[in-house]
């Protein structure tokens, strides 16, 4: 019996799926369909797959000419699969050619040719989401750049009010933008915007472009009123748009995982999450730091914010906040939150540094991603006897927007918000910003 091997993974199944199977199938006796799992197509930087791993199987299994189907979680494992299943004939489609050539010492390898005109990225740019740019920072360059590796969405301009012009005019060359001085002009011609604005113009800029019925992605800081962010979430949900927080490492693999993780009972009960977030700024003026919304707090506060809230939940019952302050802004800032049975404690600085790692203190052992955590990447489980400490590996992408960006084309394309960073959570991290801002519980030294 002569045994054939194929992967992929199938993502919105259509003709060009089906044929290739077909025609795998034809090259012998036995067809065994490798499906690739999530984790795998994040590790490969493939980001956007539609369907479910369940749904994209059910697929495979459908068209009838699997007759077995396993799932692909590993690099290397095609070497194993051949190998464990003897296999005789390994094809996949002749995008590939040469590139599985060394897979010959194994078994005979065959590329298939593809259908034309037809493959599951064309289908995804179909729905192409169109995105303007409000803002040129340096975040707004990253954020263009780690765009182009999430196909279904396409940066398409920059709305010019408020922005530098000359920083307006080096982010439309570098990305091929179009630059609109008129907001209505700007409207018609995006479907959503990704705003990267100053932080006091957060709110103003959200509800305009609510109001003209553009889904929204605001780039960390979120909100500082946490009851003007409730109405803006309620005004999305009516006009049934998404409104989105644009917290880079809320929405990593490797962060996902150990928050996950950690909610398994693997450490104990948590009983304490201590995260540090520093930035040193090249002459750190107090025009610099404004630039930077307004101080360590507002600037850098949201990430250990975020490993808090993810890990501890929203219930928080009292805070502390500790500020160094020049000219009346924070460079450097230590903070409390206080729950029934457990609290969190974040560092932040744009004046200071100290080792910016994430520690989870559980009572049977505890978790630690070392610096920069919030590009996490690697964690391990430490325990008190060290023969049972695990390593954990995730590979991160690129600045990590790519990551944030592929969740918010899900969302609008699914029509709900994301349960990676829910709209509680962005608004309890409000409602913190909100209270620093307030002076409530702020000491200064």
């Amino acid at each position: 019996m002569k045994k054939v091997i194929t992967y992929g993974t199938y993502d919105l199944f259509h003709q060009g799926h089906y044929n290739l199977l077909k025609h795998a199938k034809e090259l012998g006796d036995y067809l065994i369909v490798g499906v690739t799992s999530e984790a795998f197509d994040q590790a490969r930087g493939k980001l956007n797959v539609r369907d479910s791993l369940v749904k994209r199987i059910e697929n495979v299994r459908k068209s009838g000419f699997a007759d077995e189907i396993i799932v692909e979680e590993y690099m290397g494992q095609k070497i194993d699969d051949i190998k464990r299943y003897g296999i005789d004939i390994f094809t996949v489609g002749s995008d590939w050619v040469g590139h599985f050539d060394y897979l010959n010492e194994f078994c005979k390898v065959h590329y298939l040719e593809r259908t034309k005109g037809i493959s599951s990225t064309d289908i995804r740019n179909r729905e192409t989401i169109r995105l303007g740019v409000w803002g040129a920072g340096s975040v707004a360059h990253r954020f263009c750049l780690e765009a182009k590796f999430v196909s279904g969405l396409e940066v398409t301009g920059i709305y010019r009010e408020g922005v530098d012009e000359a920083a307006a005019n080096e982010l439309a060359e570098q990305n091929q933008l179009l630059i609109y001085e008129d907001w209505q002009e700007f409207m018609e011609e995006v479907d959503a915007v990704y705003i990267c604005n100053p932080l006091q113009e957060h709110a103003r800029c959200i509800r305009m472009a609510l109001e003209a019925a553009k889904h929204v992605i605001c780039e960390t800081p979120f909100m500082s009123d946490a009851k003007e962010a409730e109405a803006l979430f309620e005004l999305a949900g009516q006009k049934k748009l998404i409104l989105f927080h644009g917290l880079k490492t809320a929405y990593c693999p490797a962060f996902l995982r150990m928050v996950s993780l950690s909610k398994t009972g693997l450490i104990g009960n948590v009983l304490t999450v201590d995260a540090s977030f520093t930035k040193i700024f090249a002459n750190a003026s107090s025009g610099q730091v404004r630039s930077n919304s307004g101080g360590s707090m507002n600037a850098l506060g949201e990430y250990p914010l975020l490993a808090a809230i993810k890990l501890l939940g929203t219930d928080f019952r009292e805070s502390k906040f500790f500020s160094r302050k020049t000219e009346d802004v924070d460079g450097y800032t230590w903070f409390y939150l206080g729950y029934e049975h457990s609290m969190a404690k974040g560092t932040v600085a744009i004046d200071a540094k100290k080792e910016g790692c994430l520690t989870i203190a559980g009572t049977k052992g505890y978790l630690y991603v070392p610096s920069p955590w919030w590009k996490t990447e690697y964690f391990e489980a430490r325990f008190e006897n060290f023969n049972k400490n695990m390593k954990y590996f995730y590979k991160f992408q690129g600045e990590g927007f790519r990551y944030e960006i592929a969740e918010f084309v899900r969302c609008i394309l699914k029509g709900q918000g994301s349960l990676m960073l829910t709209k509680e959570e962005s608004l309890a991290m409000a409602r913190v910003l909100e209270m620093y801002r307030d002076s409530v519980g702020v000491e200064t030294f």
